[in-house]
C-alpha cells in the first residue's frame, strides 16, 4: 500500500495541463496523492472557469481563490467583492495565492502591499487561511500580517525564505511548504531551515507546473502533482525521517489546517 500525499500546491487550472488535465490528475492519485490544492487566479478568467470546475468535479481538489501580487496591477475596486462572493458561493478553502514578489516587481512595491492586505482583510472577515506567497518580502509580509491583526493562519508556499522569517510565521499559525527546490544542488541554506521546521509545522508541494523536483528536473520541462513524491523522499532524508511518516504528518498537517476528510 502506498503511503498516502497531499500536494498543496498546484496550480492545476493553468493552460499548460489544457492537454492532459485528466490524465495529470489520475496520475496522482495512481501515485497515492490523496488531495491537491489548487490556487486559482482571480484575474485570469479562463483559469477562474476551470479552476471553478476542478472544485465542483473532484472532490480531492481543494481550490483557493485569490489575486497574485505580479497580477496586483490588475486590481480593481470590486475585485474584493467578486472574490468574496466567489468564496461564499464555490466552497473555496482559502484566500490565495497572495503576497508579495520584490524580485520580479511585474506590479508596482506599493500596490502589491495594497493588493495583499485587502485580500488579508477579506480572508479574516470570511474566517479563512491564506495562501501567501514571499520572494525576497518577508519583513513586510510579516508586517502586513501583524498591522492587519490576521490570525487565521494558513500557508506559506514555496518557502525560500530565512529561518527567522519561518518562525515568525509559525508563531501567527502557518504552515511552511517545500517545494521540489529543497532537491536543487545549491539549496544549502533552504535545506539547514527545512531541518529545523518541527513536523506538525510542514507541508510539501509541487508548485505545478514550476520547479521540477530532481530527478525528474532536466528530463522533463513540466512539472506535475505525481512528483509531490520525490520532493517527499528528499525531505524525509533531509530529516532522517522515514519516508512513510513525512508522509503522514504532512498529510494530517494538511487536513488540520482545511477541516479535510474524504
Amino acid at each position: 500500500m502506498k503511503p498516502t500525499l497531499i500536494d498543496s500546491h498546484a496550480h492545476l487550472s493553468m493552460a499548460d495541463f489544457d492537454k492532459d488535465r485528466s490524465q495529470v490528475i489520475h496520475r496522482a492519485f495512481d501515485e497515492g496523492i490523496q488531495a491537491i490544492l489548487c490556487p486559482v487566479e482571480f484575474t485570469n478568467s479562463k483559469e477562474l472557469q476551470i479552476g471553478m470546475h476542478l472544485n465542483k468535479s473532484h472532490n480531492n481538489i481543494l481550490t483557493a481563490i485569490g489575486i497574485h501580487p505580479h497580477n496586483a496591477k490588475h486590481f480593481t475596486q470590486d475585485s474584493i467583492e467578486k472574490i468574496e462572493e466567489l468564496a461564499k458561493a464555490e466552497n473555496i478553502c482559502a484566500i490565495g495565492e497572495i503576497g508579495l514578489d520584490f524580485h520580479y516587481n511585474f506590479s508596482s512595491p506599493q500596490k502589491q502591499i495594497d493588493v495583499f492586505r485587502q485580500q488579508l482583510n477579506l480572508a479574516k472577515n470570511l474566517s479563512l487561511p491564506v495562501i501567501v506567497h514571499s520572494r525576497q518580502a518577508a519583513r513586510e509580509i510579516a508586517n502586513s500580517i501583524k498591522e492587519e491583526e490576521f490570525t487565521c493562519g494558513g500557508i506559506l508556499h514555496c518557502f525560500t525564505e530565512d529561518w527567522e522569517f519561518a518562525k515568525q510565521m509559525m508563531e501567527k499559525s502557518f504552515l511552511i511548504s517545500f517545494s521540489g527546490i529543497i532537491t536543487f544542488p545549491k539549496a544549502h541554506s533552504l535545506r539547514e531551515v527545512a531541518r529545523k521546521i518541527p513536523a506538525k509545522k510542514l507541508l510539501i508541494e509541487t508548485d505545478s507546473p514550476y520547479i521540477v523536483p530532481a530527478p525528474y528536473r532536466g528530463r522533463v520541462k513540466r512539472n506535475e502533482p505525481a512528483y509531490v513524491k520525490e520532493t517527499a523522499k528528499f525531505l524525509a532524508g533531509l530529516r532522517n525521517t522515514p519516508f512513510e511518516s513525512l508522509a503522514a504528518v504532512t498529510t494530517k498537517n494538511f487536513k488540520s489546517l482545511f477541516m479535510f476528510e474524504l
